[in-house]
C-alpha cells in the first residue's frame, strides 16, 4: 500500500476534483460518513463532542456530526475559529449542520462538562497544518489528552507532522484514527504513529490509478506482498542450490554477533554458511559451530582481523561464496577500516554490512559509489548519523535524533547519492534503493532494542540473498520476517525478556504464517 506526504495527498484530492468530476464537497460528504460508521461500528450510541477547526478537516468533523445526530445520537460540535474564519466547504458544512438540528458553538474552550461521558471527535488540524500549535488551541488538546474521553481523530491527529510524525508544539493523542485514501508518512513514524492509535483507512472515491501511482515513491509493507517472496524450494535440489554466505564476524569480546548472525542466515534457508573469523579465535569458534563452517584468517594478534585477511577472504568469495556478509562485532581498527575499503573496490560479491563494517567507512562513505556489485547497509541512527558527516548534501544532519526527525527522506538521499540499498534500522524500519523508492516496515516492538537483534538482522539479509532475490526483496523479506519473528517471540517471552536468539527461534513459526499466508492467496486464484 502507497503511504504519502501531505503535498501528494493535496494532489490526488486536486486531480480528483479536476479531472475526474467529482466535487470537494462530495469527498467531504464520503469523508464524514466514513468517519460517523465507524464511530458507530466501534461504539453504542453516546454523546459525542467535534471539536472543529476551520478548515477540510473541520468541515469533515462537522459532516460526521451531523450523520450521527441523524442517527439519534446526542452531538455538540465546538467550532474554535468565529464563523467569518471557516473556509468556504467548512461554512457550507456549518450551515447545513445548523439546519439539520445540530447543536453549535463559537469558543475557544473546552470544560470538564463538555468532556463528561463523552466521546471527542479531533476536527481541529489535518494534513496541511504548517506551524507550531500553540496559545489556546494547544491547551485544549493539552486538557482533552489529560481526560478518560475516548478520541477519535479525522484524517490525523491534530498536531502531528503528516510527512515526519513530528509533534509540531502539542499534538492530540487518539485512539483511533480514520484516515482516507491511503495512510500518511505521520501515521507510521513515531511519535506519530503512537499518538494514531488504531488507524482505519477509509475509501472515499479517490480513483485507484491515482492511489497506485507510481509517483508515490513510499510504501507500507504487508503480509499478503510478503508471502510472495519467500524463495521456493524444490523437490530436487540440494544445499548448493540455495547459496553459500560467508560471514566475517567478531573479534575478542564479541564472538557472539558471529555466531548469531550466521544461525539467523541458516534459519532463513541458506545452503552453507562459512563464519571468517581471525586466526586467533579459531579454538574458540570450532568448539561452538555445529552446521557452520569456519575460516580462519590472520589477525593482529589481538583477536581483530589484519588489512593482510583481503587475499584470503577474495579468493574464497570467488572460488566459493555467493554472498559476503560483514561487521556484526568485528571491532573498528586501522586495519578493518582499510579491510572494509578494499573489499569495497575488489569484490565481485553481493555485499550485507552491518555494524563495525559501516563504522569502519565512517569519512569514506563516497566509496559506495566505487562498488563493483550491490551492497545493503544496514545502520541504526547513530551508525547513520556518522555516515552522513561524510561530505553529504544533508551533512546538516548531525546525531541520531535528527536523523529520527526526518528518516524517510535521509533514506531516500543516502541510497540515491550512494548507489546503495538502506536498510535504516528503528521503529519503524524503513528500506531505500537507489531509484528513490522507500518501504516502511510495520512489524516488530520495543523488546527486540536488545543487543544482537542487528546481527539476527544480519545474517537473515544474507541468506535471503544467497538463495537468489535481488537484494530490495532481500531486504524487504528480511526487514518483515525480522520484526514477524520478535512479534511472535514476545507473546511468550514478554518485551523485557525478548533476546536475539528468540527471534532465531521464532523464525520457523514466521516462515510457516506467511507459507499459510501465500497458500491463502493462491487458493483464492
Amino acid at each position: 500500500m502507497k503511504v504519502v506526504t501531505a503535498e501528494e495527498m493535496r494532489d490526488i484530492d486536486r486531480i480528483t476534483i479536476r479531472d475526474y468530476g467529482i466535487s470537494g464537497t462530495v469527498l467531504m460528504e464520503r469523508a464524514g460518513l466514513a468517519v460517523a460508521e465507524k464511530i458507530r461500528e466501534l461504539y453504542e450510541r453516546r454523546k459525542v463532542i467535534v471539536l472543529s477547526g476551520g478548515g477540510n478537516n473541520g468541515g469533515d468533523g462537522i459532516v460526521a456530526a451531523r450523520n450521527l445526530h441523524e442517527w439519534g445520537w446526542n452531538v455538540k460540535i465546538i467550532l474554535l475559529l468565529r464563523e467569518n474564519k471557516l473556509s468556504t466547504d467548512c461554512l457550507k458544512q456549518y450551515k447545513t449542520a445548523k439546519k439539520a438540528g445540530v447543536a453549535i458553538e463559537f469558543r475557544d474552550y473546552i470544560t470538564e462538562k463538555d468532556l463528561h461521558s463523552a466521546l471527542v471527535l479531533d476536527a481541529i488540524f489535518g494534513t496541511g497544518l504548517s506551524k507550531n500549535i500553540s496559545g489556546k488551541t494547544a491547551e485544549i488538546i493539552s486538557f482533552i489528552n489529560a481526560s478518560d474521553s475516548l478520541i477519535i481523530s479525522v484524517d490525523i491527529p491534530s498536531g502531528i507532522s503528516s510527512d515526519t510524525g513530528q509533534i509540531m508544539g502539542e499534538a492530540v493523542r487518539a485512539d483511533y484514527t480514520v484516515t482516507f485514501g491511503l495512510p500518511k508518512r505521520g501515521h507510521l513514524l513515531y511519535p506519530g504513529a503512537e499518538n494514531t492509535g488504531r488507524l482505519f483507512i477509509e475509501e472515499i472515491g479517490f480513483p485507484e490509478e491515482l492511489l497506485n501511482s507510481e509517483k508515490l515513491k513510499a510504501e507500507l509493507l504487508e503480509t499478503r506482498d510478503i508471502s510472495l517472496l519467500i524463495p521456493e524450494r524444490q523437490r530436487y535440489s540440494h544445499k548448493g542450490d540455495y547459496g553459500h554466505v560467508l560471514i566475517i564476524a567478531g573479534s575478542r569480546g564479541k564472538t557472539g554477533a558471529a555466531f548469531m548472525a550466521a544461525k539467523a542466515c541458516l534459519r532463513s534457508g541458506a545452503g552453507l554458511v562459512t563464519i571468517g573469523i581471525p586466526e586467533s579465535l579459531l579454538d574458540v569458534f570450532q568448539s561452538r559451530v555445529t552446521e557452520e563452517m569456519t575460516l580462519s584468517l590472520p589477525d593482529k594478534g589481538d583477536g581483530t582481523l589484519s588489512s593482510k585477511a583481503l587475499e584470503k577472504i577474495l579468493e574464497f568469495l570467488s572460488e566459493k561464496a555467493d554472498v559476503l556478509a560483514i561487521g556484526p562485532g568485528i571491532s573498528v581498527t586501522d586495519n578493518t577500516r582499510k579491510l572494509i575499503k578494499e573489499l569495497l573496490l575488489n569484490s565481485t560479491t553481493s555485499t550485507v554490512m552491518d555494524a563495525d563494517a559501516i563504522n569502519s567507512l565512517e569519512g569514506n562513505k563516497n566509496i559506495l559509489k566505487k562498488t563493483k556489485a550491490p551492497v545493503i547497509l544496514t545502520p541504526h541512527a547513530g551508525e547513520m548519523a556518522k555516515l552522513l558527516k561524510m561530505g553529504s548534501r544533508v551533512q546538516g544532519l548531525k546525531g541520531s535524533r535528527e536523523i529520527e526527525h526526518d528518516r524517510i527522506n535521509t533514506a531516500i538521499s543516502f541510497a540515491k547519492e550512494t548507489g546503495a540499498y538502506l536498510v535504516l534500522k528503528g521503529a519503524p524500519t524503513v528500506i531505500a534503493e537507489p531509484e528513490g523508492r522507500v518501504f516502511i516496515n510495520p512489524t516488530g516492538n520495543s523488546g527486540m532494542a536488545s543487543a544482537g537483534t542487528g546481527d539476527v538482522l544480519t545474517g537473515m539479509l544474507s541468506g535471503f540473498l544467497g538463495q537468489g532475490l535481488n537484494p530490495l526483496d532481500a531486504s524487504i523479506l528480511g526487514v518483515y520476517m525480522h520484526g514477524l519473528a520478535g512479534d511472535i517471540a514476545v507473546k511468550s517471552k514478554g518485551e523485557h525478556s525478548l533476546i536475539a536468539s528468540d527471534i532465531i527461534e521464532a523464525l520457523p513459526e514466521a516462515f510457516q504464517y506467511l507459507q499459510d499466508t501465500r497458500y491463502r492467496i493462491q487458493d483464492t486464484r
